[in-house]
């Protein structure tokens, strides 16, 4: 077999050790440690575990508004439309890991496929990521692929025989919120009727709220999503995130109407007023406790001083991208 290197480094995490983790696998063009976030001192500082990411391809059809891609890929020549990147390098760098953790490597990694791109984007045009991806995963039994997506098309997975490598993760927002600001994606109910199928089939389902925006009546906006949720299924597990804005989003996205939400700055752009999104963690937070009696939430991209204030310890941290 073809060996690609793979190049580890000491990091710091964020309960205070150390591990000696896999930073990147080759030059990173498909595997490389997301690790854009410092470890917290200020209290506005961001929280973000250091997760691999598995960047099979780039872009998103469904041009939501405040799409972070839309800064991110704003140098390339097709912007945020999708582009896949060679499956024959993708398997080779997944070999090179593989094999590169098999003994020794203590750690047990969630390979994150929707950080720059939608994961099940190209289910529906002959060049299944799903069915090509599932089927290398399955060939060890340390590591799990991680999807995220807005999509509904969940059929390819459906008919897939798998070995429990697949955690699937929708990123959900309240009706209303989603049909102004998510006009390209499938609609909310859509998306939860997709996650409902693989829970029924005993795939790990989780679910990301974000953003949450606080528009008019939106404690009844986003209790009304949580009910739809378990009336539909349990998830695994909930992250929930508010708006934010880097400034290269701002600056080259289309409609801004969302930017007037956002007032205050941290290590990762701009922010609703501290005040406003405590409100709408602890509302969310306390409806799920008292309602569903359940607690597997976690808070995505928000500062060291939320996580306190919310009484939540950022060290013991359970989000959407890490195991």
């Amino acid at each position: 077999m073809q060996k690609v290197r793979v190049v580890k480094d000491k990091y710091r995490m964020l309960d205070g050790s150390y591990k000696r983790l896999v930073k990147r696998v080759g030059d990173g063009s498909i595997i490389r440690r997301f690790d854009n976030t410092p470890i917290p001192r200020k209290l506005t500082d961001v929280i973000c575990p250091h997760f691999l990411e598995l960047k099979w391809a780039y872009g998103c059809p469904f041009n939501c508004a405040w799409c972070y891609l839309k800064g991110t890929l704003r140098f390339l020549p097709k912007k945020t439309k999708p582009v896949i990147k060679n499956y024959n390098k993708v398997r080779l760098h997944l070999e090179s890991f593989f094999n590169a953790t098999k003994n020794g490597y203590k750690e047990k990694e969630v390979l994150n496929t929707g950080e720059i791109a939608d994961s099940l984007m190209y289910e529906n045009n002959g060049k299944s990521f799903s069915k090509f991806i599932i089927s290398i995963f399955d060939n060890q039994s340390k590591h799990k692929v991680l999807f995220l997506t807005k999509s509904n098309y969940v059929n390819n997975i459906l008919k897939i025989e798998h070995n429990g490598s697949l955690i699937m993760s929708f990123t959900l927002n309240a009706f209303p919120i989603s049909r102004r600001w998510e006009k390209g994606a499938p609609s909310t109910i859509k998306r939860i009727r997709a996650a409902r199928k693989l829970s029924e089939i005993d795939d790990v389902v989780r679910i990301r709220i974000d953003p949450m925006v606080p528009v008019r009546d939106w404690r009844i906006f986003y209790k009304n999503l949580i009910d739809k949720i378990f009336s539909n299924f349990t998830p695994e597990r909930i992250t929930l995130g508010s708006l934010r804005g880097l400034q290269s989003t701002i600056n080259n996205c289309t409609d801004k109407t969302w930017v007037n939400f956002l007032d205050e700055k941290s290590n990762w752009g701009k922010k609703i007023s501290f005040n406003i999104r405590y409100d709408m963690y602890s509302v969310i937070i306390n409806y799920l406790k008292t309602q569903y009696q359940y607690k597997n939430v976690a808070l995505c991209k928000e500062t060291k001083a939320m996580w306190k204030m919310l009484k939540m310890d950022y060290r013991k941290i359970k989000c959407n991208c890490v195991w």
